[in-house]
């Protein structure tokens, strides 16, 4: 594990413009007020912080080869968060795989690669527990070692479980070199969070399966923020789920959100919510499985490093908060 506390160190947090990285980075500044950080995204950064210096950096740029080889040159950054991988939600996934494969794959391959050759020290991965599939046979918890068999029947996840499966595999051929954390969280809510999940539990009128009730795990976008925190200075490397012990059921959940919900037949889900795609929401269609089938993660394993204690948000609050 590596110190940030003896002298001050550069951070580099790519995804900067996402609202999990607004959260991190403000916690970042508490925890630690030496450090200095750089945060870079294509998409514009709309982010402010209460700080009176320079010890925040915010730069749009494109994730190319050549601008991150002079980022990485010029600032010799201790640690990357790496929490820029695309989602899924859009009218049309399949029409953003290109995107997808370059940002996701590629992307994580360039940063692995210079993060390397310019000495950083920690690698955190955001990666996803959507990585492992919604599948009729999961057992009631998949572990850290469970396959990640999410694109056997969604090929548009590819990308999730390549992106996933690089990592891991760099992390431990590099392990004597770099420490590299890949964190597996559950469904991440809250007010910042733009995500499928969120979309589908805010959103009024969205179908809900009448012949399904899946227990699911979320975690709040400031639990979640902590963690990758902590992951920085205090999680050693490996391969980390990431989720509360508490489970719901996605009827529950739905009501203590307080979306109004339209109970469908689950074979009346699918292209219903396709249509409803077409005009009013982004909800991708392999999210159709997760609200069929159980996708329970264990996560004891972070909690060996964090403590049984570290999780600030139960289930229900957590769900109630998801607006303010």
């Amino acid at each position: 594990m590596t110190e940030l506390t003896n002298n001050p160190k550069k951070i580099l947090i790519i995804g900067a413009a996402g609202g999990l990285a607004k959260i991190v980075i403000k916690q970042l500044l508490t925890a630690h007020p030496n450090i200095a950080i750089t945060g870079v995204d294509p998409r514009k950064i709309r982010h402010k912080f209460d700080t009176n210096n320079d010890k925040v950096q915010l730069i749009q740029m494109s994730y190319t080869r050549s601008k991150f080889e002079k980022l990485f040159r010029e600032n010799s950054f201790h640690a990357v968060l790496h929490l820029g991988r695309m989602s899924h939600a859009g009218v049309n996934p399949k029409a953003r795989l290109a995107k997808r494969l370059d940002l996701n794959i590629m992307g994580t391959r360039r940063i692995l690669d210079l993060s390397l050759k310019f000495g950083t020290k920690k690698i955190v991965i955001l990666s996803t527990f959507h990585a492992y599939g919604a599948l009729p046979d999961n057992p009631v918890f998949l572990s850290e070692e469970s396959p990640l068999k999410a694109s056997m029947k969604h090929p548009e996840l590819l990308d999730i479980v390549e992106m996933d499966q690089i990592a891991t595999s760099w992390m431990w051929k590099n392990s004597a070199k770099v420490d590299v954390t890949v964190l597996r969280p559950c469904n991440i809510v809250g007010k910042e969070m733009a995500n499928s999940i969120c979309k589908y539990l805010k959103t009024p009128l969205m179908p809900l399966p009448l012949d399904f009730n899946p227990m699911m795990q979320f975690i709040h976008e400031f639990d979640m923020a902590s963690i990758i925190v902590a992951a920085v200075d205090k999680i050693p490397a490996g391969v980390f789920n990431v989720a509360p012990k508490e489970t719901i059921s996605l009827k529950k959940a739905k009501k203590i959100v307080g979306a109004i919900t339209i109970p469908l037949p689950i074979s009346l889900l699918g292209p219903i919510t396709y249509l409803l795609n077409k005009t009013l929401f982004n909800i991708p269609n392999y999210m159709i499985d997760y609200l069929k089938f159980p996708c329970l993660i264990d996560g004891q394993e972070i909690l060996k490093h964090v403590g049984n204690d570290f999780f600030r948000f139960k289930t229900k609050e957590t769900l109630e908060l998801i607006d303010t």
